[in-house]
């Protein structure tokens, strides 16, 4: 034991860059209590944007690089990375092993196991890859590893509870295990709707959707393409904006081509409250998500979305109220985006609603109060490693408005 008193938390990522985990690590890192948590973040690969982020923030700690820790599975590598790890564990001697992330979630609870520290082991799943990413193969090897972890963990964590639902038919884990702890977001200042627009040279009066994103085969922008082909047809004058980045952007680029000024592909922007506040609406078009980050992002600057029901969208996106959720299908997404497009009066009363439903209940002071608790449940008097399965995290939880409690 250090003398200092702190619980020691050992937080694991494969890789730091755009989206969400890094995003939700970066609010930690801002606000847990340092007297409280002595909190450490390791990592394989760091975007060299998200690092300079972090230290202008000022954030600490630093972020120790653990080499072969990256998103590619490669057996030398990952034998390297989880060495690193086990001797950083027994340097360290963590309360807590925290891993995000599939790859550093095996290595990290693996590593724990191995050191031999009586660390407990928590897991966040920011969604899952049960959908939408392998063959029928690698899905029943992924399904069967995941339960293997799960069995090595005294949390897991998930974004909402649609992803803890899909988990636990998926039989991933027990449901004493898992705590629901949604995302928690901070945007910059939101500009207004002509400053925005006049800043990516948009027309002060046409209809313009967002869509921002990865452009990978899971996010569907082959459906995105198919939505705004027909919105076009019926509204020639629409804008689609794309921000984002990913294997897809030629796809995407092929598909507008032909396109004129209809569509905008912004690449990754770190003002993307810009990029909302000169919307309409946000469209979403994945086949799988955990608790979209955008979307909470697009509430925050008052943008209404229309989105597929999916993961935990329907826990961001309050159907009928703050925007409008469909099947994963172009045809209803479409009809959704041409109701919201024809009827400013209601889209701007469903964008005020979702700015006053995102901000309360998708904080980064949320985030950081359940993220607190959940540390002291399982370093309690009585919660000492992996003898601590099944204590309640519900202790000392503020009340918040609007919403159902988030943490079960």
């Amino acid at each position: 034991m250090r003398p200092d008193g702190r619980i020691r938390v050992m937080e694991i990522i494969a890789r730091m860059n755009v989206g969400g985990p890094a995003t939700q690590i970066m609010g930690l890192l801002d606000g847990l209590d340092r007297d409280e948590f002595d909190h450490r973040l390791y990592a394989g690969d760091v975007d060299e944007a998200e690092g300079d982020h972090l230290r202008l923030r000022g954030a600490a700690p630093p972020i120790h690089h653990v080499p072969g820790l990256g998103r590619s599975v490669r057996p030398a590598d990952d034998a390297r990375a989880l060495l690193r790890l086990i001797g950083a564990m027994r340097e360290f001697r963590p309360h807590i092993v925290h891993t995000r992330t599939a790859k550093a979630g095996a290595l990290g609870r693996i590593a724990a196991r191995l050191a031999g520290v009586g660390s407990a082991r928590v897991h966040v799943f920011h969604g899952h890859l049960l959908h939408g990413y392998f063959s029928p193969f690698k899905h029943r090897l992924y399904v069967r590893t995941e339960r293997l972890l799960a069995a090595m963990s005294d949390r897991l964590v998930t974004v909402g509870t649609g992803v803890r639902d899909e988990l636990l038919a998926a039989g991933i884990g027990r449901p004493e295990q898992y705590v629901v702890i949604p995302p928690g977001v901070r945007i910059g200042p939101v500009p207004d709707r002509e400053t925005a627009r006049r800043t990516l040279g948009l027309p002060p009066a046409a209809p313009v959707v967002a869509f921002v994103g990865r452009l990978t085969r899971v996010k569907r922008p082959d459906r995105f393409l198919a939505v705004a082909s027909a919105v076009l047809d019926s509204v020639p004058d629409c804008r689609f904006l794309v921000c984002g980045d990913g294997e897809l952007r030629e796809e995407v680029e092929r598909g507008t081509a032909d396109a004129g000024d209809s569509f905008r592909l912004l690449g990754w922007r770190k003002d993307v409250e810009t990029v909302y506040a000169a919307a309409d609406l946000a469209l979403l078009t994945s086949d799988n998500e955990g608790t979209p980050l955008t979307l909470v992002e697009a509430g925050m600057a008052g943008t209404p979305a229309v989105a597929p029901r999916v993961g935990s969208v329907g826990e961001v996106v309050r159907d009928g109220r703050t925007g409008l959720l469909a099947a994963p299908d172009a045809a209803e997404l479409t009809a959704h985006v041409l109701r919201l497009l024809g009827d400013r009066q209601l889209a701007r009363g469903m964008g005020e609603s979702a700015r006053r439903w995102t901000t309360s209940a998708f904080g980064v002071e949320r985030l950081v109060a359940d993220t607190e608790n959940l540390y002291r449940s399982l370093h309690g008097p009585s919660s000492h490693g992996p003898s601590s399965r099944g204590h309640s995290c519900h202790r000392g939880r503020r009340p918040r408005p609007e919403r159902e409690e988030s943490i079960r």
